[in-house]
């Protein structure tokens, strides 16, 4: 009896696909990982952060994820975010995070800032 040649041929192309797949979740999940850690907030940096400007805040703390010009990256566009979201909720995603943001990345009257400066972003 002869073997059909195609059917190995198809179960290495399945694994193939399979390995592709788990190894673009995986490497996605370090990207955000490390996006985090980078953005983590210290005691020193939140006491220099609130004497700085809410856009140099957000270049140094959240334009990582979310672009210089806030056209978004890893994480969404912000460029006209005052006109879907008003500054209490704004707030509350700095502080909570959610949707792959960590939580509290800035605090305190730097978020204020950076908060209050996005909702006018319309």
């Amino acid at each position: 009896m002869k073997r059909n040649p195609l059917v190995p041929f198809g179960i290495i192309v399945v694994l193939g696909i399979i390995l592709m797949i788990v190894i673009g979740v995986w490497g996605g999940n370090i990207v955000q990982d490390r996006a985090a850690k980078k953005n983590a907030p210290s005691t020193e940096d939140t006491a220099n952060l609130a004497s700085l400007s809410a856009d140099k805040i957000f270049g140094q703390k959240c334009s990582t994820c979310h672009g210089e010009n806030l056209e978004g990256g890893i994480g969404p566009n912000l460029q006209k975010v005052g006109s879907s979201m008003d500054k209490a909720a704004i707030l509350n995603q700095i502080k909570n995070g959610g949707g792959g943001m960590p939580p509290n990345v800035i605090s305190g009257d730097a978020a204020d800032k950076v908060a209050t400066w996005l909702a006018k972003k319309k």
